[in-house]
C-alpha cells in the first residue's frame, strides 16, 4: 500500500464536498510529475491524506480519503468549456489523467502546516520542503500514521 497527500483549495473543493459526494474523479492535475505520480504509482486501496491549501483558511491536512479507482484519461482535458482544457490532449492522446477517490473521515482538527514544519518527526515531509507545490505527492507511512494521529486528538 501506498500512500499520499492530495491538495485542494478548500473554497474549490474540501472536504466536506468529498464526504457530500463520497467518491469523485480527482482531475485537473496539469504537472507532470503529480500525473506520473497517479499513472505509475497509484493504486486502488492507497489512502490518502487530503489537504486543504489556501481558501481563506489555515493551510493544513484535513483528513482521510481512498483511491477507489485506477488512474485513467482526464476528460476535463478535452473539454473546451473547461478551465482544465488543454488544446493538445485528443481523445487518443489525452496527456492528462485523473484517479477516483473516496471519502473515509475528516479530523476532528486541521494538523498545519505550520506544524508539519516544525514537528521533529514530519518535517521532511514533501509538503513541508519549499517549492513543492505538487497537488499529489507520495508520503510515507509514518508520517501517514502520525499525522492521523495528531488529527483524531
Amino acid at each position: 500500500m501506498n500512500y499520499w497527500l492530495l491538495k485542494s483549495e478548500g473554497a474549490c473543493y474540501s472536504i466536506d464536498d468529498l464526504k457530500k459526494a463520497k467518491v469523485t474523479q480527482w482531475t485537473g492535475i496539469r504537472n507532470y510529475q503529480a500525473r506520473n505520480y497517479m499513472t505509475n504509482d497509484m493504486k486502488v486501496g492507497d489512502l490518502i491524506l487530503f489537504y486543504h491549501s489556501n481558501g481563506g483558511e489555515e493551510t493544513g491536512i484535513v483528513g482521510v480519503a481512498e483511491v477507489v479507482g485506477a488512474a485513467h484519461p482526464d476528460l476535463t482535458g478535452l473539454d473546451k468549456k473547461d478551465e482544465h482544457f488543454d488544446p493538445k490532449a485528443t481523445k487518443d492522446k489525452p496527456i492528462w489523467f485523473g484517479a477516483d477517490i473516496s471519502y473515509k473521515y475528516s479530523f476532528k482538527k486541521p494538523v498545519l502546516l505550520t506544524h508539519i514544519k516544525f514537528d521533529s518527526d514530519l518535517k521532511n515531509m514533501l509538503v513541508a520542503k519549499r517549492g513543492m507545490r505538487l497537488s499529489v505527492m507520495p508520503v510515507i507511512r509514518s508520517h501517514f500514521d502520525k499525522i492521523v494521529k495528531l488529527g483524531m486528538k
